[in-house]
């Protein structure tokens, strides 16, 4: 499995299917599963915590340290995946509909190699 070749209902079913197993839904409220995405995300940040924007970029040479980010990364994921299900998201289609957005508020030729928080008025 990779992703060219895995879809995102795949790993929502993986999700789904590991929650059904262990009878977790019952747990599993939207409130519950945005906090635990975010404490992931915390986890995730920690690797990059006081490094320089060289020295994050570098973590990726580390075999073990990649290792770790790409389980928080998983961890958030799968949060995301099972607030997904539990809502009845479809991510296919609410991603390319942020993407659509992001495109207006954003344009090209307003934004291209500037970093700004918000778009000028």
């Amino acid at each position: 499995m990779s992703d060219s070749t895995t879809t995102i209902a795949d790993l929502k079913q993986i999700v789904a299917d590991f929650a059904d197993q262990r009878d977790w839904r019952q747990f599993h409220s939207p409130k519950n599963l945005a906090m635990g995405a975010a404490i992931e995300a915390a986890e995730l940040m920690e690797h990059f915590l006081w490094l320089t924007q060289k020295q994050s970029e570098e973590t990726a040479q580390d075999p073990q340290t990649k290792h770790q980010i790409a389980e928080e990364i998983s961890d958030v994921f799968c949060y995301l995946l099972n607030l997904a299900n539990v809502m009845n998201i479809d991510l296919s289609e609410a991603f390319r509909a942020k993407m659509i957005r992001n495109a207006e508020k954003y344009p090209v030729d307003k934004y291209h190699g500037k970093f700004q928080s918000e778009p000028e008025a």
